[in-house]
This record gives structure tokens, C-alpha cells and sequence, in this order.
């Protein structure tokens, strides 16, 4: 089934206590989820076995990619190969859209639930 969003404004949505995944759209291939963040939040740096590919769309932040760190801002873009490290931190309000492939599993998750029960962005 096709996905139509006028504008990522439509579905943004933000959570005081953690970042807030949207889903977008999800098949056998492919995640797609809009990733909102207050200052401060995070995904915990982790190293699953899934390809991402991040777009910022806006507010700014850090970027952990394999063993680099980048500062963040609307139109950046990135692709993170499955097994390499990988984590996000906001620094203002942030949204970004993450395409994963294939859709991660539990396991692909373990480290990222850890990180969030831990506080812990790395």
C-alpha cells in the first residue's frame, strides 16, 4: 500500500520522556519511521544488522557513524551499512527520517532498549 504524506509536519509527534519513533510504513523490506526528539534525547549508540539511511529534516544534533561523530542540521544525509555503530543525539528539537533494511528484529533493538532503561547514550 502506498504511503502519502503532504508534509512530515502532519505526522510529527514528541514525547517528554524519549524520543518518539513513528512509523510510516513497514513491509518484508523495508521500515521507514519519522524519529521526533526533544533536546537531550537520544538513541543509544548500537550496532545492528540492519542498512539505515537517516535524512535530517529539521533542529540539530549529533550523529554517531562507525567510528565517527558529526554535528547534524536539516538536509544532512546518511547511510549506516548493517554491524557498524550507529546512534543519534538531539541537541535541539529534532526530526529525522530513518529507512531501515530489512526491518530490525528484537535482537536489532536489545541494545538500543538497554541504552534507554540505562540513561545511557553511550
Amino acid at each position: 500500500m502506498a504511503v502519502l504524506i503532504e508534509s512530515y509536519k502532519q505526522t510529527e509527534a514528541f514525547r517528554p520522556e524519549k524520543f518518539n519513533p513513528v512509523m510510516l510504513a513497514l513491509n518484508a523490506r523495508v521500515k521507514v519511521i519519522q524519529a521526533c526528539f526533544e533536546p537531550g534525547q537520544f538513541i543509544p549508540v548500537h550496532q545492528p544488522g540492519v542498512d539505515l539511511t537517516l535524512v535530517v529534516l529539521e533542529g540539530s544534533g549529533t550523529l554517531v557513524a562507525d567510528d565517527r561523530e558529526l554535528h547534524i542540521v536539516p538536509g544532512a544525509l546518511a547511510f549506516i551499512p548493517a554491524g557498524e555503530s550507529r546512534g543519534i543525539k538531539a541537541d535541539t528539537r529534532l526530526v529525522v527520517l530513518h529507512v531501515v533494511t530489512p526491518p530490525p528484529s528484537d535482537a536489532d533493538h536489545a541494545q538500543v532498549v538497554a541504552g534507554l532503561q540505562k540513561g545511557a547514550w553511550r
